[in-house]
């Protein structure tokens, strides 16, 4: 697999110089700022993200890609665990909200679970993301309960399926 890829899916593309790559261990602290300065998670939700740290060690252990810009400026970036199959984490960054990131980090991440043989994978949401989700083919399945003092609501369960090419 190439390290770094311009990915497109269905013949269409990505926004002008996206492109998507592994993430590597000097991605930690950018991946980390994503993760803490995001919007989706003020208020109410803010003590979820808050000391939250993506460590080199997080992403050397899991699938962790990254969402750059020409710039090579990370945009956004999500996390697959393949056993059990898991969407871990998938932020995209505040500035690049609306602009076909997110539907492109899960275009790759159907991809890369196909490549493991996944037939589908658990996305566990944040509440506000769930709409997002349901948008790229994922199916409700549930609830996860709140689980304090981290997670103070309950967050919707769907189930992305993973069809063969």
């Amino acid at each position: 697999m190439k390290s770094s890829i311009t990915y497109r899916r269905g013949g269409s593309t990505g926004p002008a110089g996206v492109r998507i790559r592994r993430a590597v261990a000097r991605d930690a602290k950018r991946l980390t700022r994503l993760v803490t300065t995001s919007r989706a998670y003020d208020g109410p939700y803010a003590p979820m993200v808050q000391g939250y740290r993506v460590g080199p060690d997080y992403i050397e252990t899991h699938r962790v890609f990254v969402a750059v810009g020409a710039d090579d400026r990370v945009l956004g970036f999500y996390s697959l665990v393949v056993s059990p199959p898991e969407l871990d984490l998938m932020f995209v960054g505040d500035d690049a909200q609306g602009l076909g990131i997110g539907r492109l980090l899960v275009g790759h991440l159907l991809d890369e679970a196909r490549r493991a043989g996944l037939s589908e994978v658990r996305v566990v949401s944040h509440p506000p993301a769930e709409g997002f989700y349901r948008s790229v083919g994922a199916e409700r399945t549930g609830t996860v309960p709140a689980s304090p003092p981290a997670v103070m609501w309950d967050r919707p369960e769907l189930t992305l399926p993973i069809e063969s090419p």
